[in-house]
């Protein structure tokens, strides 16, 4: 139902550009339970199945409402800094696979999430973040300025990009 759902969503296509995504899985937080700063696998096998995937994507789809439980954030370390997520149930955040993360212990109440990973056409989040910013930037072009000249030239543009990042 997860990956059926994110099949139909326009923004995660944009975003993830997604060939293969690995199972969803789900965990379950409570009395304190809490998981450590850690680094995904680069490869996952798919279990029951020849298919491995490489985690250019990390992603946790948020099953409880925030105010039903304390703590237990998703912390995401980038050359930013830490960014703490807590969204509600039916939200979902993508990050880069090769992020640092952790969930902080939850106090209070249950926390339920599901998670997986996600091979990108375009393996680099560098390259990805170009293509995601000029789709939106299309999009927004072409909403302003219906069926003008430049939205055929900026898509023209986006696509021969996708072709010199794409590994498929």
């Amino acid at each position: 139902m997860i990956v059926i759902a994110l099949e139909r969503n326009p923004l995660f296509i944009t975003a993830a550009l997604p060939p293969r995504i690995f199972p969803p899985l789900f965990n379950r937080y409570e009395g304190g339970e809490t998981f450590g700063v850690h680094l995904d696998n680069s490869i996952m096998q798919i279990p029951d199945n020849p298919f491995r995937v490489r985690t250019d994507i990390s992603a946790a789809l948020f099953l409880s409402q925030p105010d039903e439980y304390d703590g237990g954030e998703l912390v995401i370390e980038d050359i930013c800094g830490s960014h703490a997520v807590k969204l509600p149930a039916g939200d979902m955040v993508v990050y880069p696979g090769s992020s640092l993360h952790h969930v902080t212990p939850v106090t209070r109440g249950v926390r339920f999430a599901s998670f997986f990973w996600v091979q990108s056409m375009v393996r680099h989040d560098s390259e990805r973040t170009l293509l995601f910013d000029l789709d939106m930037a299309i999009n927004k072009v072409n909403q302003a300025l219906p069926n003008h000249g430049a939205v055929v030239e900026l898509t023209n543009c986006y696509h021969n990009l996708l072709r010199r990042f794409a590994a498929v």
